[in-house]
């Protein structure tokens, strides 16, 4: 027990996958240590495609990887191989309304069985097992209807809830599900109102900005954000919000925000300053410049974009590099070996990182190797 309280307390690890709750302290505490020091396995998964099919959104469990696309397909690879195992493909006569409403917005894994969940811009939610065979076959657990709700700007999802974030219809910004009976509890909210135009533009414009994003953080928490607000909605009583924080109008770079079940959500804002917060409080932790200016010979004011992403110890961002900080100091610690290009799409757990370009294709780093 000694064991297992230690792993749960360190990691928030609650299933252990090694013979022993020691061997898979000993093993998180490795891979830990490869983070700060640079150790990793690099893969190229897949080349880049056309920016019409590119990737757009990437899940991961301790055991595969999913990559959603803008045509409607998924595809799903086993860890740490990255053999691709199962590939979901849109049915042809989806292109209801725009020629995005068929693009991926979110993916989850479920578990007890092994399944993957993966929604549509135009609401759409379907869910898959993994057994069967490259071409997996999908049900749909959710008919989406962008009339009434908008586009599905983003989704998330674990074994107990789903949570989507629309924008395009006044107060009906959060959708929330219950994901062992797929039916949808609550819908509410006005997190997105403000940029409902914008989220009409993702149906037709795989260039339009990123108008909203959705994470868990925590087994009860959900974060949301918008380019001038962040939410913590509480799950267990969904349509309350715990807590808002806002900021200037335009100022919060939507595609860079990230959380964790650590409760905590990292965030950089226009001008390329990270945040690292405390959920649900949102009280800061640390900052740091994701852009590095001074090592990049960059001006202060000068903006640029950063994707980011975060496991219980580190923050990955990307901004034309890859670079790792400390998530509780703000500390940087290094510079990545393998320059990947333009990233748009990256997730991190605590063994793996793993990013889509749209110059070079899917990478996987693999910090659990050596």
């Amino acid at each position: 027990m000694l064991w297992q309280d230690l792993t749960n307390r360190v990691w928030s690890h609650q299933h252990r996958q090694l013979p022993s709750w020691r061997e898979e302290f000993i093993q998180l505490h490795r891979t830990a240590r490869n983070f700060r020091m640079r150790r990793s396995a690099h893969s190229h998964l897949l080349a880049p495609t056309c920016p019409a099919k590119s990737c757009c959104c990437l899940s991961i469990s301790d055991t595969y990887l999913a990559a959603g696309f803008l045509d409607g397909n998924v595809c799903v690879f086993t860890l740490p191989g990255g053999e691709p195992i199962a590939n979901f493909s849109c049915h042809p006569s989806r292109d209801r309304l725009g020629r995005f409403s068929q693009c991926i917005s979110g993916l989850a894994f479920l578990s007890n069985p092994t399944r993957v969940v993966f929604a549509y811009r135009d609401g759409d939610i379907h869910v898959a097992p993994l057994n069967d065979g490259p071409l997996g076959t999908s049900h749909r657990a959710h008919a989406g209807d962008v009339v009434v709700d908008g586009p599905l700007l983003d989704f998330a999802g674990n074994n107990q809830w789903w949570i989507g974030l629309f924008a395009g219809a006044p107060g009906r910004s959060w959708h929330v599900w219950d994901a062992d009976t797929e039916q949808l509890i609550y819908v509410g909210g006005s997190l997105t109102d403000a940029g409902a135009l914008m989220g009409w533009y993702m149906l037709t414009d795989f260039g339009a900005p990123v108008v909203g994003r959705v994470r868990l953080a925590g087994p009860r928490m959900a974060v949301g954000c918008s380019s001038s607000r962040i939410q913590v909605m509480n799950l267990d009583n969904p349509g309350f919000v715990i807590n808002e924080l806002a900021v200037q109008q335009g100022e919060l770079a939507v595609d860079s925000v990230d959380a964790i079940s650590e409760e905590k959500i990292v965030y950089v804002d226009l001008n390329g300053l990270a945040k690292v917060c405390r959920v649900p409080m949102l009280d800061e932790i640390c900052t740091f410049d994701a852009l590095r200016r001074e090592m990049q010979g960059q001006n202060q004011g000068e903006a640029a974009r950063v994707v980011a992403c975060m496991n219980w110890g580190y923050v990955i961002c990307f901004s034309g590099w890859a670079g790792a900080w400390d998530a509780q100091t703000g500390v940087f610690l290094y510079r990545f070996r393998e320059r990947v290009g333009n990233v748009v799409a990256a997730v991190a757990n605590n063994r793996y990182v793993v990013a889509w370009s749209t110059d070079s294709g899917l990478h996987l780093w693999d910090f659990g190797v050596m």
